[in-house]
This record gives C-alpha cells, structure tokens and sequence, in this order.
C-alpha cells in the first residue's frame, strides 16, 4: 500500500430489474468534500498516465469494464516514497480507490471494450493544479506490458 491510499470495496444492490453501483456517500469515511464527478472512457490497450494532483484527492471507481490502475508516491518524506502500487478494477473486483494529493496515477484498459473509470474529486479540475507526464517516462519505474507468467 501507498501511504493515505485506500481501497474500500464497494457494495452493489442486484436484483432481476439490474443493479445499484455505490461509489461514495457523503457519510462514507472516505469522504473529504466535493470538487465535481467526472466519467474517463479508456479505449482497450490504452493508457491514460500519468497524472499527479497538487490539491486534489482522487475518488476512482470503474462500473464498466476493467482498468489497471497503477500508483507511485514520489511525495519526499512519505513513508511509502518510491513505491508503486497496482489494481485491478472493475465491477467484478469493485472496489473505491482513494488517492492523496501528490501521488502519481494513470490507468490502462484491459477489458475486450471500453471501460469507464467514475472520479469524484475533492476540487473542481484546474489546470494549476495537476501535472502530467508520458506514461513510459523513465521516471517512473514502471511497465505497462502484460505480465506473463
């Protein structure tokens, strides 16, 4: 784990009509404040990375299809500094993902069709505010290959 990073499973109200997704509730511990709810379509195979909040916490949920969402803290004087961190999300492993200010993070898709990754932030998106990078920069230690084996 990431150092203020949280995963808290999610629960999901099925019945013969269809289903209810929870992603976060006002009263959940995970709850901050509100900032604005956006919905990122990921293409198969593709990789939207990386990104890196100054102010904002991260609220990830994926309802459709599957991300592989990955996380590194280069945020000096953490515990976790250096240390990556990889999910896999999507309503079959459905699952909130709580990400601080500071932490890089950038998903992939990896399901046979689009899949959607739901956010709510803490802030409303200012460009001050976030960082980008090219997700095979060498400046994070990471490789979106498939992991055979």
């Amino acid at each position: 784990m990431i150092e203020g990073v949280r995963v808290s499973p999610r629960r999901q109200i099925v019945d013969e009509r269809g289903k209810i997704m929870h992603a976060l509730r006002v009263d959940d511990p995970e709850f901050i404040q509100f900032g604005e709810v956006y919905f990122s379509w990921v293409n198969p195979g593709c990789i939207k990375a990386w990104h890196l909040h100054t102010e904002m916490t991260l609220n990830y949920v994926c309802p459709a299809g599957l991300v592989k969402l990955v996380l590194f803290d280069s945020r000096e004087g953490s515990a976790t500094a250096g240390s990556l961190m990889e999910l896999f999300i999507g309503p079959e492993n459905y699952h909130l993902v709580t990400v601080p200010p500071g932490v890089w993070n950038g998903f992939k898709g990896v399901a046979n069709t689009p899949s959607m990754v739901c956010n709510c932030s803490t802030i409303a998106h200012r460009k001050d505010e976030i960082h980008r990078m090219d997700p095979f920069s060498p400046d994070i230690p990471y490789s979106w290959d498939i992991k055979h084996g």
